[in-house]
């Protein structure tokens, strides 16, 4: 598609909250909340011509790297929410994109994300095909209080679960969408701490995409004030989230 009229380098748009996106607390989920937030990443390289559909006549796509999370609460079934988003930096095959979550004007939710151009016929990154000239950047206008940090996933961890890769985990990437990352992490975790929001904030860092019919092997590493999980194939590591509680 061509660049919209409509188009502005930094975009707000409004999602309202349905009960099929909440826990039983009545709150939004933490990966409904990752959804939304990647969604509105969409619409906004959608009306500035660097959609999956504009990549795909060059077998390109963005995929998700690296992504932080701060909450200061979740949002209700009913909620209208507001998310804005703009980009940090735009350079060749790889981009950092800010969000941010609000309620009434209040903020509740930052993110900062690492996107990756991705070959999908030759499965590797390269340089972005399309022009992206026209995306101001915003590098000192941050969403979060902390930027990326190092995940410490190679100290002494418990293997707590393990699993094979099913068609419903793949996404139009033809990998596992990394939404399902979060989903197998979050389940293993004490129910309590999750449905009273006790995350302040989380961090996942995508290695290594998983493909249908490979097999897994979920770790888990606890401490006081957080959780970090790795899933591994084959020993080699291909993605690591690390949960920070209150």
């Amino acid at each position: 598609m061509p660049i919209s009229p409509n188009f502005t380098s930094i975009l707000s748009k409004d999602w309202e909250i349905n009960f099929t996106q909440c826990a039983p607390n009545g709150f939004l989920k933490y990966t409904d909340l990752c959804s939304i937030l990647q969604l509105t990443a969409a619409a906004h390289s959608e009306i500035g011509g660097i959609s999956f559909t504009d990549m795909q006549e060059f077998n390109q796509a963005w995929v998700l790297s690296r992504m932080r999370v701060e909450v200061t609460k979740l949002p209700k079934s009913g909620d209208v929410v507001t998310v804005k988003t703009w980009i940090n930096s735009l350079e060749n095959s790889r981009s950092v994109r800010a969000l941010e979550m609000q309620v009434n004007g209040e903020k509740i939710v930052g993110s900062e994300t690492f996107w990756a151009v991705f070959n999908t016929k030759k499965r590797r990154p390269e340089a972005l095909a399309l022009p992206f000239e026209h995306f101001e950047v915003y590098p000192e206008k941050k969403a979060t209080h902390e930027g990326f940090s190092k995940i410490n996933f190679n100290q002494e961890k418990e293997i707590v679960f393990e699993k094979t890769i099913f068609l419903s985990d793949l996404d139009i990437v033809n990998h596992v969408n990394n939404v399902k990352y979060l989903e197998w992490c979050l389940d293993l975790v004490d129910e309590k701490l999750i449905l009273n929001q006790e995350i302040i904030s989380f961090e996942m860092n995508f290695l290594k995409e998983l493909s249908l019919k490979d097999n897994v092997i979920i770790h888990e590493t606890i401490s006081k004030n957080e959780t970090i999980f790795s899933i591994t194939k084959e020993e080699k590591t291909n993605f690591a989230l690390q949960l920070n509680w209150k």
